[in-house]
């Protein structure tokens, strides 16, 4: 019985993390969307172990023929990988998770702000939907924004940090790319406003 009561109380602290924190001003009624995740438990904080990836979704320098100028961001959706574009045909690859079916999407857009340490203010409709949610949680390592995040202009999407690093690898959001907190933390100190994403579904040839 309190086995059972005990998994109840973890469904109940499923949230969603690809939400919106401080959405900028300039984003209009497309900052009332709700981008919903489904493997998120605010609150949680993750151990050091736990954000260690090992295996193909570890940080790592890698060959990558482009022709995106150095700098770019491009983000392999079927493959699960982040590549930011270097010199001489390389990129540092970043593990990522991604949107799930019906949710992903593609196209070039640019980053158009960034954050360290987003709040999370979860939507009246998601409230609606979900009424034991925090209307407020502050930045730290139990919000499932995670540790940074950069929007991408002319959408609700984020690249953001998670405390779920699990999650890594798989299809789990509404169309946001999430990285484990200390890979999000590299990106975003090797990332200007403004920089290129170019985001693809398919990991066709450059």
């Amino acid at each position: 019985m309190k086995t059972i009561k005990t998994r109840l109380g973890s469904l109940l602290l499923i949230g969603a993390a690809c939400l919106l924190g401080h959405v900028p001003a300039f984003a209009g009624a497309a900052a009332h969307q709700i981008d919903m995740e489904i493997d998120d438990q605010p609150g949680y904080t993750p151990s050091p172990e736990e954000e260690n990836l090992v295996g193909p979704y570890e940080r790592q320098i890698v060959f990558f023929r482009t022709t995106e100028q150095p700098g770019t961001i491009v983000v392999h959706t079927a493959d699960r990988y982040l590549y930011l574009v270097q010199p001489n045909n390389r990129a540092i690859r970043y593990g990522i998770g991604v949107g799930r079916d019906g949710f992903q999407w593609a196209g070039i857009k640019n980053i158009i702000r960034k954050q360290e340490w987003p709040d999370w203010r979860p939507p009246p409709e998601m409230i609606q939907r979900q009424p034991y949610l925090p209307r407020f949680m502050a930045g730290g390592p139990g919000n499932p924004m995670g540790a940074r995040a950069l929007y991408i202009g002319g959408t609700v999407y984020r690249i953001h940090g998670t405390n779920q690093p699990q999650t890594i690898g798989h299809a789990v959001s509404s169309g946001c790319f999430r990285l484990v907190n200390g890979d999000v933390i590299d990106l975003y100190g090797r990332v200007p406003v403004g920089t290129k994403i170019v985001v693809k579904q398919a990991a066709d040839p450059e």
